[in-house]
């Protein structure tokens, strides 16, 4: 999913023209006519996200300045791209004081307007990537820093949400790398214990005799080596949220007294004389079912219905590639600044390949892939092959493109237009034909199902990857479209017999 830009001018030929120049851009566009319809579009509880916006500053009624100013009385970090017709150095001035990005004179080129939005959202990438490192770090991360534009996320999103105003024990459980202690903060961060600790336990990384000295605490010599008094993670916690990380690998002694812990309010340092209260809200996450090893008999079914309270599950990467863009862009920002690296974007050649892999390391993966791709790069904009180790994944377009001969070919001329980059995946030029055969061999109608997976192939060669695009063209949406991109995947193996990787 491509960022959006948000376009407001009164005049129609200009909204048409800057849309246009959005979109070869390789950006989501909306307009409107007005400031007032802007601010409505900004401030309106179920409106898409806006990533940035193009202002004209001459408007009747609302006028940009006063756009510019009910913005940043509603608190939004929005970057704003000012144009007008009178570029004097009294409206630039007083623009940027009001808080605009940056400032074109109309009517604007292509390649002015093309490096300001992208200044603009590496620059508001950054910005919150670096407001969401200084939230973490002071307990305040909130559901507003976590990066997701999908549909599938939005329910899990819901749940978490309606947790973080209650005390109710949370089990999140979801695949490596998907972001589960990145929920536990925001639930923290978004209810009443905000201001008190919030302490995480990696419970798989913990020797089994050591479990309980860690989470409950231990007294001066109650064991070799204990040299000292140890207050035990549910103490630190006391008032906050203890977030429980792989709790499925708890030992079973352990969950003895975990379970006593959650009954009772009450835990008992290794060699203490009498239990100590304590007030902890409970959050846990498992990378596993964690039925599955209840009914395994390595999980006590007592303690599983006690954190089993409000399941959350959080779906991989794989399930929400729109966020993939996105991500790519706020990591890439992050690692430009800490690396000292002047890259000014990811080719759409590069995002859309990113964009149809699997991803089985989900966000740690990718946020890996891209610090090492800004750290070996030697261009100024990342392409497909500063991408090696993902180049050697097959993803399910590519597989399926050599599953078999595709009948559908369109037909290029032979010098094709410059395609236009911006951080997006590009809409490339379009073919100029493309042919669809209707029969089989022996002269046979082809099933239905073939016809419907080569016009979908056709449409994202059509169309480089640009999913939303693709989905809007076939009028489906993007959940149905990847839908079937597995399915005709599944379907058919790739030509060396192999199965796509999951």
């Amino acid at each position: 999913m491509a960022a959006t830009i948000l376009i407001a001018d009164d005049d129609a030929v200009q909204r048409r023209l800057v849309e246009n120049m959005v979109q070869k851009c390789g950006y989501e566009a909306l307009v409107v006519d007005s400031g007032d319809a802007a601010i409505a579009r900004l401030t309106a509880p179920e409106a898409p996200v806006i990533d940035a916006m193009v202002l004209d500053l001459v408007m009747p009624g609302l006028d940009g300045m006063g756009v510019l100013a009910k913005i940043r009385e509603a608190g939004l970090s929005i970057p704003v791209i000012v144009q007008t017709a009178h570029g004097g150095i009294d409206n630039v001035v007083s623009a940027m004081r009001a808080g605009a990005q940056d400032f074109v004179v109309k009517p604007v080129g292509m390649e002015r307007l093309q490096v300001s939005l992208r200044n603009a959202l590496t620059t508001s990438a950054l910005k919150g990537e670096l407001q969401r490192i200084r939230h973490s770090r002071e307990g305040r991360l909130t559901f507003a820093d976590i990066i997701t534009r999908s549909e599938v996320m939005a329910g899990a999103m819901r749940t978490a949400q309606k947790a973080a105003a209650s005390t109710i024990p949370v089990l999140i459980e979801g695949e490596s790398g998907v972001g589960k202690e990145l929920f536990a903060r925001a639930i923290h961060g978004s209810g009443e214990r905000r201001s008190k600790p919030f302490v995480a336990v990696n419970c798989g990384a913990i020797p089994d005799n050591l479990v309980e000295s860690i989470l409950f605490g231990h007294e001066k010599g109650a064991f070799t080596g204990a040299t000292e008094r140890h207050t035990g993670k549910f103490v630190e916690a006391s008032g906050g949220t203890l977030f429980l990380d792989e709790v499925s690998e708890l030992p079973l002694a352990a969950q003895v007294k975990l379970l006593r812990a959650l009954q009772e309010g009450m835990v008992e340092a290794v060699g203490g004389r009498k239990p100590m209260k304590v007030d902890v809200r409970i959050v846990s996450a498992t990378n596993r079912k964690l039925l599955d090893r209840v009914k395994s008999g390595h999980f006590r079914e007592d303690l599983f219905y006690r954190l089993h309270v409000l399941p959350l599950t959080i779906p991989p990467l794989r399930m929400r590639r729109e966020d993939i863009p996105h991500l790519v862009r706020h990591f890439l920002a992050r690692f430009c600044a800490e690396e000292n690296r002047l890259i000014t974007g990811i080719s759409g050649e590069a995002m859309a390949h990113l964009s149809q892999l699997e991803w089985p390391g989900n966000i740690r993966q990718l946020e890996n892939a891209v610090y090492r791709a800004v750290v070996m790069s030697e261009a100024d904009q990342l392409g497909p092959s500063d991408f090696p180790q993902a180049a050697n994944v097959p993803s399910p377009l590519m597989a399926e493109a050599h599953s078999e001969p595709l009948v559908v070919e369109p037909v290029f001329h032979s010098i094709l237009p410059a395609m236009v980059y911006g951080n997006e995946i590009p809409i490339a030029p379009i073919p100029s034909a493309g042919t669809l055969s209707m029969l089989t061999n022996a002269g046979e109608v082809r099933p239905l199902e073939e016809l419907e997976s080569e016009i979908i192939r056709f449409a994202i060669s059509h169309y480089r990857g640009q999913m939303s695009e693709v989905a809007r063209r076939l009028k489906i949406g993007r959940s149905t479209l990847y839908r079937k991109l597995d399915e005709a995947a599944d379907a058919n193996p790739s030509a060396d017999g192999t199965d796509r990787a999951r």
